[in-house]
This record gives C-alpha cells, sequence and structure tokens, in this order.
C-alpha cells in the first residue's frame, strides 16, 4: 500500500457513478440511454502493427459532411467525456479558474472541474430556462467555461438557439459557451452546431453513443473554430482513437447508416410518446418531464416500485432529483423492452392494491 499522500481535491473527489459502474444484474437494460439497435460488422486490419492516424481522415472528413462544417471545425475524441475533459485542462487553471453549469445535468462536469481543481458556480436549469442572458451573469461570474446540455440529461430540457447565442455573445472575450449535444439526433432541427461559424467561443461537442448506436466505440467530436481547437490539438494525447474504431466509426459515417441512424431515430422518438402515454395514463407517477433525447424522466409515488422493476430483471435509473429521490429516468427501448415497462407500471399498481 502506497504511502504517497493525494492531493486534496482527489481525495474529497466524489467519482461519477455511471450505469454500468453499479454491476447490476437483469435482463433489460434501459438505465444508460443506449440504443437498443446493434450493428454487425465484418471488418478486417493488416496494419495493427503501425500507430493510428491521430485525427483519422476518413472519420473527420464524414463527420464534417455530416454536421455541415469545415473539416478543421472538428476534432475526434474518445466520447464526448474526453471533450469535456480537453476542454478544462486546456483553458482552465487549476486552484483559480471556474466553470459555470445548470443542475441538475450531466454529472461529468462536476466530475471533471473536481478532478482539475476548478471551482464551480452552479446555476439552476430553471434559471437557464427562465431568465435572460443579462440575469444569468451575475451567477456565471468569471466562469472561464458554460456548459449548456442540450437536451438536457436527466431532464430532457432543450434550449432554444437564440438563447444559447444570446449567452454566447454576452460572453465574448470571457468565456467558452460548451453545447453538449449527445441527445440532439433526437430534435436534429434544434443543433447549435451553425453558432461555431458565428461565435468564436462557442464549442459543440457530440458523439456516436446515442443515436448512432455505438456507446462500445467510445467516439466523440468537439466542433469549433479553429482558433479554439488549436490549444486543445497541442494537449490531446498523440493517438486517441485506434485504428479499429476509426475503421467503425467510418462505416457509421456512410450515407446509407446515416439514413438508417435518422430511420431508427424516427422509431424510437414514437416509442417514447407512446411510452409518455402509458405513464400519464399511470396513477403511480406524479410527474413526467417530457423533454427531448431518448429517455423519459419520471417521479413515482413510491421509489420502491423500481426495487420490484429489478426483481423482475427490468434495470432503469433512479435519481435524486430536486431533493427529491423518488424520480427515474427510462431509456427508450425496442418494443419488447418497452412492453415490459408497460407490464411493471401496471404490477404496480397491483402491489399497491394488495398493500
Amino acid at each position: 500500500m502506497t504511502n504517497i499522500a493525494l492531493p486534496e481535491n482527489i481525495e474529497k473527489l466524489k467519482a461519477y457513478s455511471s450505469a454500468k459502474s453499479e454491476k447490476l444484474t437483469g435482463n433489460t437494460w434501459l438505465n444508460a440511454n443506449e440504443s437498443p439497435y446493434t450493428r454487425l460488422l465484418e471488418m478486417r486490419f493488416d496494419n495493427l502493427n503501425r500507430y493510428p492516424d491521430p485525427q483519422p481522415e476518413a472519420v473527420i472528413e464524414g463527420y464534417a459532411r455530416y454536421a455541415q462544417v469545415e473539416q478543421s471545425n472538428v476534432l475526434m475524441t474518445r466520447g464526448a467525456d474526453e471533450g469535456i475533459e480537453l476542454l478544462v485542462r486546456t483553458y482552465c487553471e487549476p486552484s483559480k479558474d471556474s466553470i459555470a453549469i445548470f443542475t441538475p445535468t450531466y454529472g461529468m462536469y462536476k466530475v471533471t472541474a473536481d478532478t482539475h481543481n476548478i471551482a464551480i458556480n452552479e446555476l439552476s436549469q430553471e434559471q437557464l430556462a427562465n431568465e435572460d442572458t443579462d440575469a444569468l451573469l451575475p451567477a456565471i461570474g468569471e466562469a472561464k467555461l458554460v456548459f449548456v446540455c442540450n437536451p438536457n440529461n436527466p431532464t430532457g430540457a432543450l434550449q432554444p438557439i437564440r438563447k444559447v447565442a444570446a449567452l454566447a455573445d454576452k460572453l465574448k472575450g470571457r468565456a467558452i459557451v460548451v453545447v453538449d449535444e449527445a441527445y440532439i439526433e433526437f430534435c436534429e432541427d434544434k443543433s447549435c452546431v451553425e453558432l461555431i461559424k458565428t461565435f468564436p467561443n462557442v464549442v459543440v461537442l457530440r458523439t456516436l453513443s446515442k443515436a448512432f448506436a455505438l456507446a462500445g466505440l467510445r467516439v466523440g467530436f468537439m466542433l469549433a473554430s479553429e482558433t479554439l481547437l488549436a490549444p486543445i490539438r497541442k494537449v490531446i494525447a498523440p493517438y486517441p482513437v485506434s485504428t479499429v474504431v476509426a475503421q467503425i466509426a467510418a462505416t457509421a459515417l456512410t450515407s446509407d447508416a446515416l439514413t438508417q441512424m435518422r430511420r431508427q431515430v424516427s422509431i424510437l422518438n414514437l416509442a417514447k410518446k407512446k411510452l409518455i402515454q402509458w405513464l400519464q395514463n399511470s396513477e403511480f407517477v406524479n410527474a413526467i418531464l417530457c423533454g427531448e433525447g431518448n429517455f423519459v424522466t419520471l417521479q413515482l409515488t413510491d421509489k420502491q416500485f423500481v426495487q420490484q422493476a429489478m426483481r423482475q430483471g427490468l434495470i432503469m435509473r433512479p435519481f435524486v432529483l430536486f431533493g427529491e429521490d423518488n424520480w427515474l429516468r427510462i431509456s427508450i427501448g425496442n418494443e419488447q423492452e418497452l412492453k415490459q415497462v408497460e407490464t411493471w407500471l401496471k404490477q404496480c399498481q397491483v402491489t399497491e392494491e394488495v398493500s
């Protein structure tokens, strides 16, 4: 056992608890906002003895075409999480700078800041939605990075492009507005990607983990001006993307693959509407956050219903939101998986009546 003392911020760090880190057992997984669709790939590699291209040309070209930006505006990362870490590491000075977040939101913003000893200026999702940009500025303070998860996880809230643009305009020369669009394919026309052409202080984070059904690949992208990306290119690892990952990612960005992805998104969005109807008809659901993304977050009348679902092998994601511990996020699965949710909802009623 080492006697080397940890830095105080690491000693006190509360690690992010991912959906897969809890080592749960079940047969229906609706807790990680994964796609229910699988991809069958046949690939051959005869060059794994060579180092990979740090920024594989085929992937950069394909994603630039898909996102309708220039190739110089694209940086490929190991999931959007690495994008978050690179921004904090590049633009924030430990023990001096801060970031701003709007809670409840994705937990890795806080974990990354805490890891690098960066302070957090915390605002609420309600403030972001209801206050004008001038009113937000005092609480944002001197933050170097302002994270806007859009659509927001776990609430699904979506800020209009004009609101993000106004925020970026007010923060010119002061802070970078980081728009995390992990779920944007489920509301594609609401993307803020066009803002990077107007505002040099806007970064858009993207991923292949959700709509592209490649969560296991760990591929993300940073979209921003060349000037903003230049220092990050100095900081990123020399070979961040493996040859295998690059080849699979390139196949996901072909015309046929994009058509298939959009078809799957349409199916999942329709399935989500059906799930919301079931939830609205259940007397054991207090509230439903009907936002965007491939998930629905709801408040149950009794958190014990989650334990009942787990005993049936149905794994969903419990949350503490707004100071209450009876919230649940359900990822949108396939028809069979969502039927199990419907069955569970009916059994919740039976359980309540018996007790």
